[in-house]
């Protein structure tokens, strides 16, 4: 039987901003551009919504779609985004030109990426094992934003696999460099994203880090899953990527809940799709392309209709739309009517995969501190993180 946090949970602080729904959206590779964020922000306008990931190189560089996808609507606050560097002083520049340009309200370090072709030069979720190098990144950013009033947060994981674990230690310092909140996917980065997230850990990690909030993340595909996160961890709000893939009323579900309302959304088929296509809309807005935006929106088809009895013809042609008119199209042909699926379109949705050994530098593991040719190594690590 699942237990509920205490109604009225407290607004969510990050250094200067209140958060009135402590819930923050993760940052989604191709998923949590503009587009999707403005989506999201019509049903939960009071939480705190981060961009996709930004490579601190390619910011520095100006690269010109990393500049594209740091844009935020004017009516986005704060307007937050995630940094992705291994070199302190590539993340210190990368900060600084958002802050003294006035880019960015928040800045969120990514240390939790488990993607290969990024822990094989030990970034993301392999660097807070190098807790010299960690330091260094993390102390860069707090300097340089901290001179303009904003606050810098970490996002990681519970280590590189169940033998070689880094978040306490990571917290840790991190608190102690001043940052203003931590939070913690609660897998390991062999987990990738595969069996269940140890909520354990970020009950562990709010014991150890007592000076800034920490958030819980992993597992959230419910608002009741949030409420339970809160209650059995103690942490002081939750971060949701996978759980509002094709579902963003999420966020009023999870605004209700922390107001101590039972209230949950359940659209019918009609409604989904409405919104299917209004995301489409935002998209071709961000775009500038319409054809691309219904590219874009293939992907995040199959998520809005889990559950739904939308017939195999109709999805295989809606996987392949390239414009706003045969969108319509097919849409129209599904029935409105059609009620909200419950359990069928509820739980788990995205990638999931399975255990993985993780990818490092040579003898990576052999210390927590870099040798020359780690060092190295990790020199390379921002160049192998394409685009933004």
């Amino acid at each position: 039987m699942s237990v509920t946090a205490p109604v009225q949970a407290p607004a969510l602080r990050i250094g200067p901003h209140t958060i009135g729904t402590p819930v923050v959206l993760a940052p989604m590779a191709g998923i949590t551009n503009r587009a999707f964020r403005r989506l999201c922000r019509e049903w939960g306008p009071d939480c705190l919504y981060v961009s996709e990931m930004i490579t601190s190189r390619a910011l520095v560089e100006r690269n010109a779609e990393t500049m594209r996808l740091i844009e935020h609507d004017p009516e986005e606050s704060p307007r937050s985004i995630q940094l992705y560097g291994v070199d302190p002083a590539t993340v210190r520049l990368a900060t600084r030109m958002l802050v003294t340009e006035d880019r960015a309200d928040h800045i969120d370090l990514n240390f939790g990426c488990p993607v290969p072709k990024v822990t094989r030069k030990g970034g993301g979720a392999a660097l807070p094992w190098k807790t010299g190098l960690f330091r260094g990144i993390v102390a860069a950013a707090v300097s340089e934003a901290s001179a303009r009033g904003v606050p810098v947060t970490v996002k990681m994981r519970v280590g590189i696999d169940a033998d070689h674990t880094t978040y306490l230690d990571a917290g840790r310092i991190a608190e102690a460099e001043g940052v203003a909140a931590v939070a913690l996917h609660a897998r390991t980065a062999s987990q990738a994203y595969s069996g269940q997230a140890d909520w354990s850990a970020v009950a562990r990690l709010k014991e150890a880090v007592t000076q800034v909030p920490v958030l819980g993340n992993g597992d959230i595909w419910s608002a009741q899953d949030a409420l339970d996160m809160v209650a059995r961890t103690g942490c002081d709000g939750v971060v949701v990527g996978r759980g509002c893939l094709g579902r963003p009323w999420l966020f009023a579900d999870l605004a209700a809940a922390f107001a101590g309302s039972a209230a949950r959304t359940a659209p019918s088929l009609g409604q989904v799709c409405a919104t299917m296509r209004r995301h489409t809309v935002y998209l071709a807005e961000f775009y500038g392309d319409e054809g691309k935006a219904c590219r874009d929106i293939r992907k995040h088809i199959a998520w809005y209709l889990k559950g739904f009895p939308a017939g195999s013809e109709v999805r295989h042609h809606l996987a392949l739309v390239d414009d706003l008119d045969g969108l319509d199209a097919l849409l129209g042909r599904l029935d409105p009517r059609q009620p909200w699926p419950g359990a069928d379109a509820d739980g788990p949705r995205g990638r999931s995969g399975s255990p993985r050994r993780v990818a490092l530098p040579e003898r990576w593991l052999d210390s927590r501190e870099l040798d020359p040719a780690q060092a190295a190594a990790v020199a390379l690590a921002e160049s192998s993180v394409s685009g933004g």
